[in-house]
């Protein structure tokens, strides 16, 4: 499959405002380059989330090496020990870890899944410069072993944490991307499909813009089976079926919190969604998912305001290729445009 950019050599006359994907910026290496090669995944952070995502790799047979990082040398061995002896189960691989960043040269994708917690009483502002510094430290040293890697943020909040990578690596914004909204479309999915009574791979569906409480229900463009849901809702009970349907928003939202009330925190669920987004990143798979990504000049976000929303994009090799441009109502473009103004007026009170 071409890249759409290449469509006018065919001697199509393409509009781009009228295209189904809108090119992203980005510095194009061809998935040629990367092909039948080595390919070598770093995590940065071997707590729950971090160990949920390596589990769901390797198990996955996504990679021949998986190199682990932490602060914590004695949590680290024990983490790696405990995968390698699991080598008689898992497809050939070669797992490594250690305090020390030089062990991810050459890395192909870094997952960061380090991050403070937020402590009581303190502001979501002084919890983002919290997580500045300890960004200040894994950034730029990532960078340095792996220039040609593509950096995944996974730790919270993710946009903030996803722009702040990006500023502090200099790397196109195609190559920085958070994991966003796409564990939060899952659980949508999941929900209308249990409401449906249908499989949740039958359902098309996405949460886009921040990724928790103010994350927007795309209801417009949701379709079961190649059937818009707004189709199906009009030949029912409208009223009825828009309150079951907003219901489901609200119980989106609050599944993290809810998961965390029983057990502590989430990590399941997010190993499986970042592993899949390693899967089309790695593959070129040209999948398209809901990652946080750099959002100005689309849906009519200002091109001077520089945030980063979930929105639907393509992903393949060299990172993200493109960006899906579904037709959204008046009411889900001006919160999203909302949540990118709130995101920006916090990111210029950071200290980069």
């Amino acid at each position: 499959m071409k890249n759409i950019s290449s469509l006018s050599q065919l001697g199509l006359d393409l509009d781009e405002e009228k295209s189904i994907l809108r090119p992203f910026q980005f510095d194009w290496k061809s998935s040629k380059e990367f092909s039948k090669r080595h390919t070598k995944i770093t995590i940065v952070g071997v707590g729950n989330v971090g160990m949920a995502i390596a589990q769901t790799i390797l198990t996955q047979d996504l990679v021949d090496e998986l190199v682990l990082v932490d602060t914590n040398a004695n949590k680290l061995e024990g983490e790696k020990l405990d995968l390698q002896h699991a080598a008689a189960f898992l497809p050939r691989v070669q797992i490594q870890a250690d305090t020390d960043f030089k062990i991810t040269h050459h890395s192909d994708l870094c997952i960061i899944t380090a991050g403070a917690r937020q402590n009581p009483g303190e502001s979501r502002l002084d919890l983002l410069q919290r997580n500045l510094n300890i960004f200040k430290s894994i950034v730029p040293t990532l960078v340095r072993e792996s220039p040609e890697c593509l950096l995944l943020v996974v730790s919270n909040p993710v946009d903030v944490l996803t722009y702040i990578a990006w500023k502090l690596s200099g790397f196109s914004p195609n190559r920085v991307f958070g994991s966003g909204t796409n564990l939060d479309s899952s659980r949508f999915r999941f929900l209308l499909a249990d409401y449906l009574d249908v499989n949740a791979q039958e359902v098309q569906a996405y949460m886009v813009g921040e990724h928790g409480d103010s994350s927007v229900a795309l209801w417009s463009s949701i379709s079961v089976g190649g059937v818009p849901i707004l189709s199906f809702v009009t030949n029912k009970s409208e009223e009825f079926e828009q309150q079951v349907l907003e219901k489901i928003r609200k119980k989106v939202v609050e599944s993290a919190y809810e998961v965390i009330r029983l057990k502590g925190y989430t990590s399941w669920a997010i190993g499986y969604s970042v592993a899949n987004l390693a899967r089309s990143l790695l593959r070129d798979q040209r999948s398209i998912q809901p990652v946080s990504l750099l959002s100005k000049g689309f849906y009519g976000i200002g091109d001077d305001v520089e945030v980063f929303l979930s929105l639907p994009a393509m992903l393949g090799r060299s990172g993200v290729v493109s960006v899906a441009q579904i037709q959204l109502t008046d009411e889900e473009k001006n919160r999203l445009q909302n949540s990118a103004k709130t995101l920006w007026e916090i990111q210029q009170q950071l200290l980069i």
